[in-house]
């Protein structure tokens, strides 16, 4: 069992849904950086529900750190916090601690670990401990925008409604990370939480496209062949639940293009080297080119829907009908925005420590 990303600043994740408490261990991030708790407050609040547009499990996430932060800043040793679980509902799981619900990891789990996993609510398994990685991933987020490094994530797509493109990164991301339904076109997202509330009152669920940009990363990050800035976000963006697919830049579409179409020419900018395009997504080779980096993930409909389904009891054997119980979201994608902004951080964070060393994110000093 894994639980541990990253090479120079490693993030360590533990808990369950249902259990004492959820949260993780930052290790390498170096000292001096400042701890802004209304800057992470403000990120958790854009991960919490919303509505009826979302499960009603309110947690209030409420945090400690434990290690590595002293008066306001980190101490260079590693960072732990634990966010207590509240608002736990356990009974609701009870009655089906062997059924296998479609789509979920209940059976897969249970083979893992050979029965021994804690079951209640998805367990090690549920979104809900990506809590802690917002969290974490919130120190990671401010200590690059304090190094002029900016990102942010829209709601690309939701339920087949389009959001507007991004056009201006600069002016939009700002904008992007006040909203809560993260869109860029107001309008198109009234349709989306239309069609996810109609979801929900349908007993069903749907799914979406996050696309992220970020802007400031310097030329020159990354490692190939194995540890490339695609490969590495790649490998941490698959561990949010319910993404199904990732790609940068212009992705799959590139696949219907030819070579002049899909290069992106060089120019000279301002008096640095740029490219006229950005179909690549500020990638060359997996490394960075100096252009904004821009990535998109497909999260997949919620699994958890309260139509009846067909599903096995994976202890007897026996095939049986599920008809769900509990407190779930009808769509995770505008939840999960600040999920995949806080792992593109924590990614970014390590790639660029481990380049420019440990003190790149550290103060100079009291």
């Amino acid at each position: 069992m894994k639980n541990t990303f990253g090479n120079n600043v490693a993030f360590t994740l533990f808990g369950e849904s249902h259990g004492e408490g959820i949260g993780g261990v930052l290790d390498g991030l170096g000292a001096g950086v400042k701890i802004d708790e209304s800057y992470i407050e403000k990120r958790l609040t854009l991960r919490r529900p919303s509505g009826r547009i979302s499960t009603s499990r309110a947690e209030k996430d409420e945090y400690s750190f434990i290690s590595g932060v002293f008066e306001g800043y980190t101490t260079g040793t590693p960072i732990a916090a634990v966010i207590k679980n509240s608002n736990v509902h356990s009974s609701d799981y009870s009655e089906m601690k062997s059924t296998a619900r479609p789509g979920h990891a209940d059976f897969t789990g249970y083979a893992k670990y050979n029965g021994y996993n804690d079951y209640r609510g998805g367990g090690h398994f549920s979104g809900r401990l990506t809590a802690a990685l917002v969290l974490f991933g919130a120190i990671a987020q401010k200590a690059l925008e304090d190094k002029g490094i900016i990102l942010g994530t829209h709601v690309s797509r939701c339920a087949g409604i389009s959001d507007a493109p991004f056009t201006d990164y600069g002016k939009e991301i700002p904008i992007l990370n006040d909203r809560v339904f993260a869109v860029l076109d107001p309008e198109a997202g009234k349709k989306m939480t239309d069609e996810i509330q109609k979801a929900a009152d349908d007993g069903d669920s749907v799914g979406g496209i996050l696309e992220t940009a970020v802007t400031g990363l310097p030329a020159g990050l990354g490692e190939p062949f194995f540890d490339t800035v695609e490969g590495m976000l790649s490998h941490a963006l698959f561990a949010i639940p319910g993404v199904k697919g990732v790609e940068f830049g212009d992705g799959f579409a590139l696949c219907d293009m030819k070579g002049s179409e899909s290069n992106d020419p060089f120019c000279v900018k301002d008096g640095e080297i740029k490219t006229k395009t950005n179909r690549m997504g500020g990638i060359n080779g997996g490394i960075t080119n100096g252009m904004p980096v821009v990535f998109r993930t497909a999260i997949k409909p919620t699994p958890s829907i309260f139509k009846e389904q067909d599903t096995v009891d994976f202890r007897t054997g026996e095939e049986i009908k599920l008809s769900l119980k509990g407190r779930h979201d009808p769509a995770i994608v505008h939840r999960a925005r600040a999920v995949q902004d806080a792992v593109a951080s924590l990614v970014l964070a390590d790639m660029l420590v481990g380049r420019y060393g440990s003190d790149f994110f550290g103060g100079d000093g009291k």
